[in-house]
């Protein structure tokens, strides 16, 4: 389905803002590490209820709204597949599996704060990225227009896997994955077709959608130098589309211009807030939220149009 990664993108960074107000910063003999978080040796059952309760009620949200919002003028049709491995550059792919690798890392580290043992929180939490998104391709088969996509499937098992892989062999997450838009000069050429409004182009404009891996600097040199909170970032985008597999060339009785489609990779900086020290249980809480979306920084690009560039801020 067209979007859904981002609807859900924005209700799990409400969630964050919650889910992490339990986490135990300071380093006391009641508690373990793990990466810069210290966790309470003994499940607190109401914590846990808290955030098990908070999964529900974020789970029914979701059918909610796809069933009474979403797909609420949609024609309902037998079961079927649809590949759209290829559409928009694989850009809707990465988001899937950013989407899913925050359901699971917040879900993740909010049943660890509840003093859940590391095995189960990975069962429980690390696997919500994917069983979050499941039901939303199953509703894609069953509605016009869209179809139960494979390629979401192996995206959001992707985005779930990089949590759990990464919290059971290192006990941190060594990369971790960021969103960042900015809307394209392609929304202006649309007459609509990419959206109207900002919010209707962060939903529709693919070409302003950049999507990053990211590693803490000082720990993948293995040296204490840097600032704690630097990390190095790589970027993938794409631009120049008009349409999921090929471009449009009319929109609304409006020509759109030729262009030509294209890949980016990029080269950049961000900032890792929850390594930057505070004891402001507020500033805690609103770090996790901001480490959902990358920071703005200069940036080398590469595209597949040959071009090689550089950025003074690049978002």
């Amino acid at each position: 389905m067209k979007q859904s990664s981002y609807i859900i993108l924005i209700i799990i960074l409400c969630i964050s803002l919650n889910s992490f107000a339990q986490i135990n910063k300071k380093n006391s003999g009641d508690s373990k590490r793990t990466e810069h978080y210290h966790f309470p040796d003994s499940l607190n059952k109401t914590a846990l209820y808290w955030v098990a309760g908070s999964h529900v009620g974020l789970y029914a949200g979701t059918w909610l709204y796809l069933n009474k919002i979403w797909y609420k003028d949609r024609p309902k049709v037998p079961f079927h597949f649809y590949n759209d491995l290829a559409g928009y550059n694989q850009i809707d792919k990465f988001g899937h599996a950013t989407t899913a690798y925050h359901e699971s890392r917040i879900s993740y580290y909010s049943f660890r704060s509840a003093g859940m043992s590391k095995n189960k929180a990975l069962l429980y939490g690390g696997t919500m990225g994917f069983m979050l998104q499941l039901p939303i391709e199953i509703a894609d088969g069953l509605n016009y227009g869209w179809g139960f996509s494979w390629g979401d499937i192996v995206a959001n098992t992707f985005g779930s896997a990089l949590v759990i892989g990464q919290e059971y062999f290192f006990d941190e997450q060594v990369v971790t994955m960021k969103f960042s838009f900015w809307p394209s000069p392609y929304a202006k050429m649309a007459n609509g077709y990419l959206g109207g409004t900002p919010l209707e182009q962060l939903s529709d404009d693919y070409n302003g959608h950049t999507y990053w891996f990211l590693g803490n600097l000082n720990r993948l040199t293995k040296q204490s130098v840097l600032p704690p909170w630097l990390n190095v970032a790589v970027g993938y985008s794409a631009g120049g589309m008009f349409g999921e597999f090929e471009n449009k060339t009319e929109y609304n009785g409006v020509t759109i211009p030729e262009t030509q489609r294209y890949r980016q990779l990029l080269l950049s900086l961000d900032i890792d807030f929850t390594r930057i020290k505070t004891n402001s249980k507020f500033l805690r809480i609103l770090f996790q939220g901001l480490n959902v979306v990358k920071v703005p920084f200069p940036a080398i690009e590469l595209n597949t149009k040959g071009e090689f560039k550089g950025h003074w801020l690049y978002y």
